[in-house]
């Protein structure tokens, strides 16, 4: 009786476990497949999850060497219970992932964004490739060297820096250095209390009020100065209010373009001299030949250049002029002796 009893529990309960489980017997089932580089840890019997829900399991695992280079082929088993294969596409992408960081490898079917048909029994899925932790822990070897070498380094530096070594060892472990930044801030707070105080340029620039008013009566005599400008008083505010200036300015500006003008066409004798070719290789000619002279004056050459350069002829004019005066003075004093006039008849 007991073993009747228990043969018939157990039998119910592999009946329920077949029935309701993703493998049951009673499930129609759909045979997939997928080929993917490297197995990556997995296992025959392990999960297919179609965005994180158990829908199957896997069949088997082999190396197909022709299939390169996903030589290996994942035979998956899904069920149509619920109806899960409906959200399997032909594009729908598997993949290898693992629960958790150290948990069983499992095939993740994604259909996010998948527009192709519903896949069939025997159809292959395509297959993405995720790292697995030995990827991971390779990729982030030179990570870790790199990480070690700055450790050392640091560890150096800190060495040097407790021997007193360096810029940054000195200024922790250098007594003077110290002293004299102490002293320096003794100094700084000494400069503030003065500057708080009212002492020096800068004490009075914050603490009198002259300054400030001396600026604010800048300020008003600067507000009086605007003011006379806007009524038009004043040179400035006659310039800026009177029209008569402007109309004068204006008048000045077209008179000055209407010469310019002039000049431009030809007319008056501004205009000539611009344009009248003959005139300007005249002028050419005067100012060079005044250029020659000019050297030859300079060369002392001709009566005007020895006037200019021998020092007989000046001292020979300045005497002559010194006796000249002496004659006309002794005209005026005894003008008898050298005017007289003396008539003799024949």
């Amino acid at each position: 009786m007991g073993l009747t009893v228990l043969f018939a529990a157990i039998t119910l309960a592999v009946l329920i476990f077949l029935m309701t489980g993703t493998t049951g017997l009673f499930n129609k089932k759909l045979t997939m497949f997928a080929y993917v580089d490297n197995a990556g840890g997995l296992r025959d019997g392990a999960p297919v999850r179609l965005q994180g829900v158990d829908i199957g399991n896997v069949m088997s695992i082999r190396v197909v060497p022709s299939h390169a280079p996903t030589p290996v082929e994942i035979q998956m088993r899904i069920s149509t219970k619920n109806h899960y294969n409906d959200f399997i596409r032909t594009d729908t992408t598997a993949a290898l992932s693992t629960a958790g960081v150290l948990g069983d490898t499992f095939v993740d079917l994604t259909s996010t964004g998948a527009t192709g048909p519903v896949a069939k029994d025997g159809d292959v899925l395509k297959s993405q490739s995720v790292p697995d932790i030995q990827d991971v822990i390779r990729s982030s070897q030179g990570t870790l060297q790199n990480v070690d070498t700055l450790i050392k380094r640091a560890d150096r530096i800190m060495s040097a820096v407790e021997r007193s070594e360096g810029s940054i060892g000195k200024l922790i472990y250098d007594k003077a250095l110290y002293n004299n930044l102490n002293s320096s801030v003794t100094q700084v707070q000494a400069i503030i209390s003065e500057i708080n105080s009212g002492q020096g340029s800068i004490g009075k620039l914050l603490k009198s009020d002259d300054l400030y008013v001396k600026a604010n009566g800048s300020v008003d005599r600067l507000n009086k100065i605007m003011d006379d400008i806007e009524s038009g008083k004043g040179t400035v505010g006659k310039l800026i209010k009177d029209p008569a200036l402007y109309n004068n300015a204006n008048q000045t500006i077209a008179q000055a373009k209407e010469l310019m003008d002039g000049i431009n066409n030809g007319k008056g004798a501004l205009g000539k001299f611009a344009h009248d070719e003959e005139f300007a290789r005249k002028l050419d000619n005067t100012v060079t030949k005044l250029s020659k002279i000019a050297d030859r004056l300079e060369a002392g050459e001709g009566s005007a250049g020895r006037l200019l350069k021998d020092p007989s002829l000046y001292n020979n004019v300045d005497q002559m002029l010194v006796e000249t005066r002496s004659l006309v003075k002794a005209i005026r004093e005894n003008p008898k002796r050298y005017l007289t006039i003396r008539m003799k008849l024949f």
